[in-house]
This record gives structure tokens, sequence and C-alpha cells, in this order.
């Protein structure tokens, strides 16, 4: 079965023109241009990634991502932000609010079907890691359910943060690079920067709480899951 995108956007160029490519690339296309109508759409469709763009008429794209997150079933669905801002300062507002990844127009057809291909695909892992949970004291990663449990009680994340968070648990005391957490959770030919790993760490950071103490940036470098 094909991948269902849905593509919300205010100019109707935009629309047509991301139609007919993601069509091309074999994707079930579903089209807002309201973030009220995408709402709808996600509730009507399940779509399995969302093409958002910032600013919309009325509800505009930021209060889309948050009404998304708080919904139970789609609170994990990949989101990619599409904007016209290019300051640094949008580009993190939209990735702490729960963004997976985000993309600056103008933008180049081949670069958004990377991105896209790169947050639909679930990182590849060892294995063993895929039936076996991952735990630090009462921190819990359910790897068959792509679920994070503190004290038995479920810990709601994106999919890139529970791809982060596995991936340090995986390598506890190892220092991981930016550019190595790029490559295995977003995707070999990432085109964002190394900022997004940054502003992940610190949502994963705040949604573990006293555990977030453990994940110590080596500076200039990356990151570490401390096993303390």
């Amino acid at each position: 079965m094909n991948k269902k995108v849905l593509v919300v956007d205010d100019e109707p160029n935009i629309l047509e023109l991301l139609d007919y490519n993601l069509k091309h690339d074999g994707y079930e296309v579903i089209l807002a241009d309201t973030g009220e109508k995408a709402i709808e759409l996600l509730v009507a469709e399940k779509p399995d990634i969302i093409l958002l763009d910032q600013m919309l008429p009325g509800i505009d794209g930021l209060a889309v991502l948050k009404k998304i997150r708080l919904m139970h079933e789609f609170g994990d669905i990949p989101v990619i932000i599409v904007t016209a801002k290019s300051e640094e300062i949008d580009k993190i507002v939209g990735l702490e609010l729960g963004a997976d990844d985000y993309i600056t127009k103008p933008f180049g057809v081949r670069e958004l079907s990377a991105r896209i291909k790169a947050n639909l695909r679930r990182t590849a892992v060892d294995a063993h890691l895929t039936m076996t949970d991952i735990a630090h004291e009462d921190l819990i990663i359910d790897n068959r359910n792509y679920k994070v449990f503190i004290e038995e009680i479920e810990i709601k994340m994106t999919l890139k943060e529970f791809e982060l968070l596995r991936m340090l648990l995986s390598n506890k005391e190892k220092v991981l690079t930016r550019d190595a957490i790029l490559n295995k959770v977003w995707g070999y030919k990432y085109y964002g920067g190394t900022r997004t790993v940054d502003v992940h760490i610190t949502n994963i950071r705040r949604k573990i709480k006293d555990y977030g103490n453990n994940i110590e940036t080596i500076r200039g470098v990356g990151y570490r899951f401390k096993d303390e």
C-alpha cells in the first residue's frame, strides 16, 4: 500500500506542484489549504506523514502542530514544517513544538523527496534490538511498540525523539557525534543542520525528567548517555 502524505499549504500553485510530484513518486496525496481542514483530514484519512506550511490563514501551522502532538492517536506521526521563513529561531520553534524536520521555501523537489523518505523510514537497527527492550533503571525503551516508559508510565514522544533516545541508550557511555546521529536517525543524506539534533535532545531531556541529566553534552562534538 502506498504511503499517504497530507500536504497543508494555502498557495494553490504549491499544492499543485507537490500533488503532481508526490504522486509521481508513488505517494497517495491529500491536500488541505487551511489548518482547520488539515485537522479534519488528519482524523479522516490517517496519513503516514504531514507536510505542514507554517504560514496559514486562520489556525497557523504551529498551532496545527500543537494540536497534532496533543492527539494521542497521531502524536508520533512525522511532521515536516514547510516555511518561507529562513531565520534560525523560526526553525527552532517548530522543532521545539514537535516537528521532526523542516524545509525552507523555495525548496527543490529532490530535497523534499529525500526528507520525506528519511522521515518515513524507521531507523535500521540490529535485529535483536527490534525485539528486546532497552532499560536504564526505570526508563524503558519498548522496541516492539515504539514506546517509552518511566516507572511504567508512558512518556509520549515523536518518532524521531524515540529513535534518538534509543540510539543514546543503545550506546551508553559512548560519545555520539551530531553528524552520526543525523545520519542514523534522519538518514544518510539528511539536508538539515546539526541544530536539529540539539533541539530534539532538549525536548527529550524535558520529557524524561530526572533521567535527562544522564544525557551529557560533549561540547563541540555531540552527546552521550551516562550509565550512572
